[in-house]
């Protein structure tokens, strides 16, 4: 084993108070709590400064562009780039933004990892996506947080996201129900309830639409990108306790 997996599996021994110390936290508002919980879904400032935008949207086409061909996969309406976990550094105050991790533990409510987290792209003059819901809830309650952080401003035009508000847990949506965009300038961050019927809409431009997304599940859930894994030294170098937790088995 290298010494950066040494190191990995050493910080590794209390993970079972980072829960508990998450909790305590208090950097996500009542009201923002409130609106997961009634709506679904919220729509918060991100954690990358406004004058860092333009450099982490340089560094998301950089990633996009030199891409492994096994990275890359092409739906009918976005482009996805898996593994950003293991891109540039820039990258790694998403997937730890405290907000974030609070919204997981009032969701989730057990110890949680992360699962993924990728590009998605939704390319020019495509139609709405289908609405769907990432993660049923079963008997022990909401598996998965997932998140979506603008590269781009989302917009009525350009497809932003939308919610059908309140519809978390409902195995099929009625015949009536309210469909919300959820619209924000680059650098807003929407944190969703995995539950959640949901799909892009229609991209009426000509531009692509830029997007980061992931998603948090229960300890005991498989990940969907196998992360643990793919973890380069280089990576593993460079985070610290609390994204080691996040990112194993």
């Amino acid at each position: 084993m290298s010494a950066a997996g040494k190191r990995w599996l050493s910080g590794l021994g209390d993970m079972d108070n980072w829960f508990a110390s998450i909790s305590t936290e208090t950097q996500l508002s009542s009201e923002a709590a409130y609106a997961l919980h009634s709506d679904g879904f919220i729509v918060l400032p991100g954690p990358v400064p406004g004058a860092s935008l333009a450099e982490l949207a340089h560094l998301y086409d950089e990633a996009v562009s030199g891409a492994a061909p096994d990275d890359i996969k092409m739906g009918s309406t976005t482009t996805r780039v898996r593994d950003f976990v293991n891109r540039d550094a820039a990258f790694d105050e998403l997937y730890l933004y405290p907000p974030m991790l609070q919204a997981c533990c009032r969701v989730i409510g057990q110890p949680f990892k992360l699962s993924t987290m990728h590009a998605r792209t939704v390319r020019p003059r495509t139609p709405a996506q289908r609405l769907h819901a990432d993660f049923p809830s079963d008997v022990r309650g909401w598996p998965m947080v997932g998140f979506i952080l603008m590269i781009d401003d989302f917009t009525p035009e350009n497809g932003a996201t939308c919610f059908a508000l309140g519809s978390q847990g409902m195995e099929a949506l009625p015949a009536s129900f309210s469909l919300v965009q959820a619209c924000g300038p680059s650098g807003s961050l929407i944190v969703f309830n995995g539950s959640v019927w949901h799909g892009h809409g229609p991209n009426l431009t000509d531009t692509p639409r830029r997007s980061i997304q992931g998603a948090y599940i229960r300890r005991t859930e498989p990940s969907g990108e196998t992360l643990p894994a793919r973890m380069r030294p280089e990576t593993l170098d460079r985070i610290g306790a609390l994204a080691r937790y996040l990112l194993t088995v």
